[in-house]
């Protein structure tokens, strides 16, 4: 089987994209031969805010359902495949959302969210961002995490501190992720995980999906995709073939003030941090070339085996551990 034809055989699913959403954006996805995508629908938005988007969203997605379909199941993924269609499956890259009313959880399952992160990057009612002195999970958090748990979304660790990642680990009864990261053992940035966090993680059964943002990656601007694939193999000597996958955080199709809205505090307050230039790496720079990633896998010296796992079978397995189906 060649490379190619390896990639358009597998489940391939992208853990989280926060691009720009518009019909493009799926005949992308379809040309990358993605058979589903975590798809980020809520950032610094509070409730209605984020309804508003779903609603958006779910219009856009009608009108394009000759390219993608919504995920409520891994069936759903399945499905999509079968299809030769694209499964989006909603998620939200803060609790914000939720504002104070632990009800607004299972509200937003039944709207189709199926991964929510904890915080993004900074301080909410939930637990404390990376960017941010570590408070830990609050009781609040705690009585989220259970809801969560309850209703079957997945808790997302991503851009959250360390002492807050900790405790919702111990604290969830489901298996949790860092969907997007990279190791900071390449690199050391404060989005980017140290090895015991990898390890803890899986040590505790949950996953992790690998970021190319180049910001996190040891050769920033100037990174292949070869270098997006070291990555990948340092974070899976470190967590095993079976607890990882792909997050690849693609914002594709965005201008600069979309990430001066993503880098600073509620969107709008003080400025967390700067990217300087976005730019993926080469060799997988759009959606679209997602072969590319399978083929430098391959090349890498991963198994056939291997490399289903990483770009999706993981993924399956772990979402129907956390949705019950």
């Amino acid at each position: 089987m060649t490379p190619r034809e390896l990639h358009d055989d597998a489940i391939v699913i992208d853990g989280l994209i926060i691009a720009k959403w518009n019909r493009e954006l799926f005949e992308d996805m379809r040309r990358g031969g993605l058979s589903a995508a975590n798809c980020t629908v809520s950032v610094w938005e509070g409730f209605q805010a984020t309804v508003d988007n779903i609603v958006r969203s779910n219009a856009l997605m009608a009108e394009c359902s000759d390219l993608v379909r919504p995920v409520r199941t891994t069936a759903d993924i399945t499905r999509a495949k079968e299809e030769g269609k694209t499964g989006i499956l909603y998620g939200f890259q803060n609790a914000h959302a939720f504002e104070d009313q632990i009800g607004y959880v299972e509200v937003f399952k039944q709207l189709g969210v199926g991964i929510v992160q904890m915080c993004y990057n900074t301080q909410n009612l939930v637990g404390t961002g990376c960017y941010e002195r570590d408070g830990g999970l609050s009781g609040f958090g705690r009585e989220i995490v259970a809801e969560m748990n309850r209703v079957g979304i997945m808790c997302d660790l991503s851009h959250v501190g360390a002492k807050t990642s900790e405790e919702v680990i111990l604290a969830s009864d489901k298996p949790v992720c860092y969907s997007h990261c990279l190791p900071s053992g390449l690199k050391a940035h404060p989005r980017n995980k140290s090895d015991a966090e990898l390890k803890f993680i899986a040590d505790h059964g949950g996953f992790v999906g690998v970021t190319m943002f180049t910001p996190f990656l040891r050769a920033g601007i100037d990174a292949t995709v070869d270098d997006y694939v070291e990555a990948i193999e340092y974070v899976m000597n470190i967590v095993g073939e079976d607890a990882i996958g792909i997050g690849t955080d693609f914002t594709q199709g965005h201008d600069q003030d979309f990430f001066e809205w993503l880098t600073h505090d509620k969107g709008y307050a003080r400025r967390l941090t700067r990217f300087g230039k976005i730019i993926n790496p080469e060799g997988i720079r759009t959606i679209g070339e997602f072969p590319n990633l399978t083929e430098a896998l391959l090349r890498r010296g991963f198994s056939e085996p291997q490399v289903r796992k990483i770009m999706g079978e993981n993924w399956v397995r772990v979402l129907k551990d956390v949705w019950g189906q």
